[in-house]
């Protein structure tokens, strides 16, 4: 029997994921809101997708996960992660497998402290949104996810999780080095994401302007120093490579919810890097001045560095 799969937060890349798992066939449970959830068991989830194409999946859905699963993807955003935790039963509903796709690092150790050592760390790259409950438009041609886990015993259950995603559609790769996986797009994230949402603009904007360029380059070189400090080693000119794919329209979802006026994730973006910076006692004041920018434009407070 395939493995089982929980999918915690079904917005953009959680309804992608369980939408593209179900459709191929695996066994595929998302864990959301009341509302959201019998929506999903009443009518699925509608995806538009660039990668994928454009279908109706119906995953089964709960708003709270009681049986055990074999994994349990977490695709919430950051600031909502401990609050969707709790529709995860604590002692019945418990996974062989956790794999986060969220934004950052900080969610590393919040999970582990309730999951042990079946935390393993996964990224992913996608252009994807949640319109409305249920539906989801994914709009870039890249659609990736790279995984990795510290622990030998999870080498195993990542493989086969990546078979799943493989065969759903996913591009999928199982990578050494959790540190280097995360970094990797942390950096790479930070740097679009800081200019694109501090200036409302698109990266064909940032990249025809010589002075926001070099913003972005500045972001990208801080970013890979705080990275080093933290034993990822990271490569800017892999970073730098990564941008000349990007076409002009693109954003990112932290300009995005800046400008429909929702939270930003500055604090797991911006932030994370910021305060691993303080650790290490490497100044960002690039990274420093983009976020209190971003910060003024949403309304909130600025990430706490220390």
């Amino acid at each position: 029997m395939p493995p089982s799969i929980a999918i915690l937060g079904p917005g953009g890349v959680g309804g992608l994921l369980a939408a593209a798992l179900a459709r191929a066939g695996s066994r595929v449970t998302v864990v959301a809101r009341e509302a959201t959830a019998e929506r999903i068991a009443r009518v699925g989830i509608e995806v538009e997708s660039v990668a994928l194409g454009d279908f109706t999946a119906r995953p089964a859905a709960v708003a709270r996960l009681t049986d055990p699963v074999d994994v349990l993807v977490v695709a919430t955003k950051a600031a909502a992660l401990e609050q969707a935790l709790a529709r995860v039963a604590a002692q019945t509903a418990v996974p062989e497998l956790v794999v986060p796709l969220l934004n950052g690092f900080d969610h590393m150790a919040l999970l582990r402290e309730r999951f042990g050592a079946r935390v393993a760390a996964g990224t992913i790259r996608v252009q994807a949104d949640r319109p409305a409950p249920a539906r989801v438009v994914q709009t870039s041609g890249f659609l990736s996810i790279e995984l990795a886990g510290d622990e030998p015993s999870l080498r195993a259950p990542l493989g086969a999780l990546a078979a799943l995603l493989e065969d759903a559609g996913v591009r999928t790769r199982v990578r050494e080095g959790e540190a280097r996986i995360l970094w990797g797009k942390l950096v790479r994230l930070n740097a679009l994401a800081c200019l694109t949402a501090a200036y409302d603009a698109t990266f064909g904007a940032i990249r025809s302007d010589p002075q926001r360029w070099a913003e972005l380059e500045a972001c990208v070189r801080e970013g890979v120093a705080v990275a080093h400090a933290e034993g990822a080693e990271i490569d800017p000119l892999v970073v730098f490579g990564e941008f000349e794919v990007l076409h002009d329209g693109f954003g990112t979802s932290m300009q995005r919810d800046v400008a429909a006026g929702r939270e930003p994730e500055l604090d797991a973006i911006a932030g994370a890097v910021l305060r691993a910076g303080t650790r290490h006692g490497i100044p960002c004041p690039t990274v420093a001045a983009l976020a209190v920018r971003v910060a003024e434009r949403a309304g909130i407070a600025m990430p706490a560095a220390g």
